[in-house]
């Protein structure tokens, strides 16, 4: 491994480990990554751009690591104080950043995902064109990522619903000719693949025992043992004609079971298709 692809590789590393922290939002960073990849091919950006925006779309929420747990994993809703707390992460993902040889390529999208066009948003209450076509595109795939996932409190929002609140929000929210072509990627069916899904072709899994998701990792076989990352209930893979589900154990994962993991094989993928765009 070069250079290049171990610098990377510290960076998705990081990101992934950032998530695992959060149960209800496993696989959030590789769909905002993909996401944000087809909008930036549909606004027909040079590859090399399209592979920054996918960079920053995976990194976005690197600041969350300073946001503690009784925030972040709150079911109810944030105070304002803790909303506070919420929207320093930004800042704090600048700051991880800050001196990594390869922080211009993220952090414009660390740094302003949460900016608005109509100058609500945060740290700097941007507007329009000062917000960096990054930002935009990954701010508002990380606002649709959000409406479509599960939640223990909610399920996700239908794709229509979604892009319907885009729509609504066009302009003011979000930018206008970014949520237009997002809209019609959805109208055309090709976000459905990736809505619901940690991976290409493998669905999150719901915990039998509290709700939050299961992420299944592509290198895992049938029978493997797959945890709950919030109430630590062990789950079987089954793999069968092609589809993935999850069987239930009656059990919880030992101390060493519920460690944290970082999917290596696909970091190792989004590493190699970086670098073979970037250079």
């Amino acid at each position: 491994m070069n250079y290049t692809q171990e610098l990377l590789k510290s960076l998705y590393v990081m990101a992934s480990l950032v998530e695992s922290r959060d149960p209800y939002t496993g696989g959030h960073l590789w769909r905002v990554s993909q996401f944000s990849g087809l909008l930036a091919s549909r606004l027909n950006l040079p590859n090399k751009d399209i592979a920054r925006v996918m960079l920053g779309g995976f990194l976005h929420d690197l600041g969350k690591v300073g946001v503690p747990d009784a925030i972040l994993n709150k079911h109810d809703r944030l105070t304002d104080e803790e909303y506070a707390v919420i929207k320093t992460h930004p800042e704090i993902g600048r700051r991880i950043l800050s001196g990594h040889p390869l922080a211009p390529l993220a952090e414009d999208a660390v740094f302003s995902h949460h900016e608005r066009p109509d100058g609500k948003g945060y740290p700097r209450s941007l507007q329009h064109e000062a917000i960096t076509l990054d930002a935009r595109i990954v701010g508002l795939t990380d606002a649709f990522d959000a409406m479509t996932s599960t939640r223990p409190y909610r399920k996700g929002m239908p794709i229509t619903t979604a892009l319907a609140i885009l729509e609504k929000c066009a302009g003011t929210q979000f930018d206008a000719e970014i949520s237009r072509v997002f809209i019609q990627l959805g109208n055309e069916g090709a976000l459905a693949h990736i809505v619901g899904h940690s991976d290409l072709g493998i669905p999150m899994q719901d915990c039998p025992e509290c709700g939050p998701i299961i992420v299944v990792r592509r290198d895992q076989k049938n029978g493997d043992y797959v945890f709950c990352r919030n109430c630590g209930y062990k789950t079987t893979v089954i793999r069968e004609d092609g589809h993935i589900t999850i069987a239930e154990t009656d059990d919880h994962g030992t101390a060493e079971e519920l460690q944290p993991e970082v999917d290596m094989l696909l970091v190792q993928e989004l590493i190699a298709e970086a670098v073979r765009v970037l250079g």
